[in-house]
C-alpha cells in the first residue's frame, strides 16, 4: 500500500482556526478604517459645498446664498445647464438631486438651511453632515456657516441654525 500525500483533517482545522482569528483582529480594524475615510469625505463634503455657497452668492447676488442643496447642483446623469435653481457648483450626488431620499454621501446625509433672510436676500446658509448610521458609517457629525468654519458634534447630529452651529468647536486639522 502506497503512502498517501495530503493534510489530514486536524491540520486544515488548525489553518482555519489561524485564519478566523486574524480576521477576527483585521475585521474591526477595517470597519474604523472606513468610518474614518467616511469623516474625511464627509468634511471634504462640507467644505465643497461651502465653496458652492459663496460661488453661488457672487453669481446670483439677487438671490443670496443658495436657499436649498439642490440650487448647488445638477439633475443626476443630465446635462446641467447653470441657473438660480441648478447653479452646477456641485456635484448632483453631493446635492441629492435625483438621489433616493437618505442615500447621501459616503454613509453620510447633508441638509443644507437658509440663514437669515434680508430684504429677500439670503444673507446666510447652514450645511450639516451627519451619518446615517452612527457608529456604523460615521461618528461625528460636521456643520458650517457663512463663517466657512467647519465645526464638530461629537454626538454626530449637528444643529440646523446658526446660533446652534457656533456652539460647536472647530475641526482641527
Amino acid at each position: 500500500m502506497r503512502k498517501q500525500k495530503g493534510f489530514s483533517l486536524i491540520e486544515l482545522l488548525i489553518v482555519v482556526a489561524i485564519i478566523l482569528i486574524i480576521a477576527a483582529i483585521a475585521i474591526p480594524n477595517l470597519l474604523r478604517a472606513r468610518m474614518a475615510a467616511n469623516e474625511s469625505s464627509a468634511v471634504a463634503s462640507i467644505r465643497t459645498i461651502t465653496t458652492g455657497e459663496v460661488t453661488y452668492q457672487t453669481a446670483y447676488p439677487t438671490v443670496g446664498y443658495a436657499p436649498a442643496l439642490t440650487n448647488l447642483g445638477g439633475a443626476l446623469g443630465a446635462a446641467c445647464v447653470p441657473s438660480s435653481t441648478t447653479a452646477c457648483l456641485i456635484d448632483s450626488v453631493l446635492s441629492n438631486n435625483g438621489n433616493p431620499t437618505g442615500s447621501g454621501k459616503s454613509g453620510y446625509s447633508f441638509v443644507t438651511g437658509a440663514g437669515t433672510v434680508v430684504g429677500g436676500v439670503n444673507s446666510g446658509y447652514t450645511v450639516k453632515a451627519v451619518p446615517l448610521s452612527v457608529n456604523q458609517t460615521g461618528i461625528r457629525g460636521f456643520c458650517a456657516e457663512e463663517d466657512a468654519v467647519v465645526r464638530v458634534d461629537p454626538a454626530g447630529v449637528c444643529s440646523n441654525t446658526e446660533a446652534g452651529i457656533l456652539t460647536f468647536n472647530p475641526l482641527n486639522q
